[in-house]
């Protein structure tokens, strides 16, 4: 009798069990997703990049939708918080009314930190969408580094740089790894080459600058939902991406007179016809001096 008495008291008891269970604290999983357009699907030529382009509407769509994939992905692997930065042009690209009430969303320029402004320490994993290759790379389309229309070279501590190596090593001062990213052959393996084998999404294969071999949109948000769970499933594999102290940068200028007038500021060396070099205590220092050469100018007076 008492051992039926006992297993009563336990059936009673369990559905409060439940309840606590269910009542539990969800884990804490803040992810950051910086997004750039000449990574993202179908896109060749500036037809699709900007508001002058006869593409553009449509392609600031698919962008748009692309980022919404790694959302979705992101919230079903657990992620509690999302923070997007719309990394590309004019930084007003994402269409807004189709992001989710919980999503913020950090729009145009200029920022510090640029296509990682709002980064920090609370942050647990950073996933890059629509990412492209760099301007020292031989192959990818649309490859530049920053500005296509100014640099051609950007190194640190003698390591050429992509956008992504870059902003992965500023996610690294702050100790969050990147976990993955999405974009053309080229870039990916960029990325990766110098950031380690984090998850990956090529939605297409480059041909050349203005030409690749491209899946179409549903393949491409199925891709990267794909990979962005399976990242967050495997965060804890990867690491963060840190840049030794102190950081020398090297720019290359298309233009010889941009590298003549840098080298006018005390700490900035001008080393080539069209290049200079500075040292920065560490990446942030390093990225406000950059986005400085980048955007001050005569367009910023009222």
């Amino acid at each position: 009798m008492r051992l039926r008495f006992l297993a009563v008291l336990a059936l009673l008891a369990a559905p409060s069990l439940w309840g606590a269970a269910a009542e539990a604290p969800q884990r804490k999983l803040k992810v950051y997703i910086s997004v750039d357009m000449e990574g993202t699907v179908g896109t060749v030529t500036g037809d699709q990049l900007g508001p002058s382009g006869f593409e553009y509407a449509r392609y600031r769509e698919f962008m748009t939708r692309e980022a919404l994939a790694a959302i979705q992905a992101a919230k079903a692997a657990g992620a509690t918080e999302i923070l997007v930065s719309d990394s590309h042009g004019n930084g007003e690209n994402l269409l807004l009314e189709l992001f989710p009430p919980d999503v913020r969303v950090i729009r145009s320029w200029p920022r510090r930190l640029s296509m990682m402004a709002g980064i920090d320490e609370s942050f647990d994993a950073v996933l890059f969408i629509g990412y492209h290759a760099s301007a020292s790379n031989l192959k990818g389309v649309r490859a530049h580094t920053f500005s296509s229309a100014r640099l051609t070279r950007v190194a640190v501590n003698g390591v050429e740089m992509s956008e992504g190596s870059w902003n992965a090593a500023i996610a690294g001062h702050f100790g969050v790894p990147v976990v993955m990213v999405s974009g053309d052959d080229a870039a990916v393996e960029e990325v990766r080459r110098l950031v380690g084998p984090i998850e990956a999404a090529v939605v297409k294969q480059n041909l050349g600058f203005h030409s690749a071999s491209t899946l179409t949109p549903e393949a491409a948000y199925s891709l990267i939902a794909e990979k962005v769970r399976a990242a967050l499933a495997r965060r804890s594999e990867f690491k963060p991406f840190r840049i030794q102290s102190p950081v020398l940068v090297e720019v290359s200028f298309k233009h010889y007179l941009m590298a003549e007038v840098a080298a006018y500021m005390p700490g900035i060396e001008r080393t080539g016809s069209h290049s200079i070099r500075f040292t920065a205590r560490d990446m942030l220092e390093a990225a406000d001096i950059m986005t400085f050469l980048l955007t001050y100018g005569p367009q910023l007076e009222p």
